[in-house]
């Protein structure tokens, strides 16, 4: 990508998201946008001020793309990259807590070839799932402004599409409420009222008439508390809630 075609607007967002033919090129087009000020600013100030435990590492900074099986037909969808997290790492979901419980759970249930997430390069892979979120830059107080996360809804939009997953969990209410507004915003048809976050609901989408090459595909939206340390540490959210939600999905994405 030139400097000319980085993306720095909402309208570049679109356009560049749009148009990218498949995965590798959607990915490489996230990590070169600056379309948000505000996030553009938060996650470069994070770097340059890192934490003590993580002093002298070098931060990624930038915006975090999907991570897993090109494949998948079960994609999880958190909200935003931890500042310390994946805004270090470059990861989803990598080197923070949250991630710890996520992948531990994916290790169990056979989705990862090992329970730890500590670096980009530590030899994760993952079979038949995706990590993924509807804001790809690190937001202050973990708090995306709707603008913001409308801004990046299209990134989300195209990789559902170029992945083709048929199942979507969807960690946490905030993360929930922002699928659907990113979805509706995209071309799927969306109940009103809206259906309720809850752990283990279930809806089933499908894309609106006219809405592009994926008319008529279902989606299935599958709820689960958030990975956060708030909810493990409670056990709000216990490895056995976790483990069915992702046996959950894996019979959906089979059946």
């Amino acid at each position: 990508m030139t400097a000319a075609d980085v993306p720095r607007t909402a309208a570049d967002v679109v356009r560049a998201a749009g148009t990218a033919p498949d995965l590798e090129t959607l990915d490489a087009r996230v990590v070169d946008c600056f379309a948000c000020p505000r996030l553009v600013a938060w996650r470069e100030a994070v770097a340059a001020a890192p934490r003590a435990s993580f002093r002298g590492q070098t931060y990624w900074a930038r915006p975090v793309p999907g991570f897993g099986d090109p494949h998948a037909r079960v994609q999880v969808v958190g909200l935003a990259p931890a500042a310390h997290g994946a805004n270090r790492t470059g990861r989803m979901f990598t080197g923070d807590r949250s991630g710890d419980f996520l992948f531990a759970a994916m290790h169990r249930v056979g989705m990862a070839n090992q329970p730890t997430s500590v670096s980009a390069d530590d030899g994760l892979t993952l079979t038949d799932v995706r990590v993924t979120a509807p804001v790809r830059c690190a937001p202050p107080a973990n708090a995306p402004t709707p603008e913001e996360r409308r801004t990046c809804g299209p990134w989300l939009a195209r990789e559902i599409e170029v992945v083709a997953a048929r199942v979507l969990v969807v960690l946490g209410g905030f993360g929930w409420q922002a699928v659907l507004t990113t979805l509706s915003e995209q071309g799927w048809d969306v109940p009103r009222p809206r259906p309720a976050f809850a752990h283990g609901a279930e809806v089933v989408l499908r894309r609106r008439a006219g809405a592009g090459a994926a008319d008529g595909r279902a989606l299935t939206l599958l709820g689960c508390f958030h990975v956060s340390q708030q909810n493990t540490f409670t056990r709000r959210l216990t490895p056995e809630m976790l483990d069915a939600v992702l046996l959950r999905a894996r019979a959906l994405a089979d059946g």
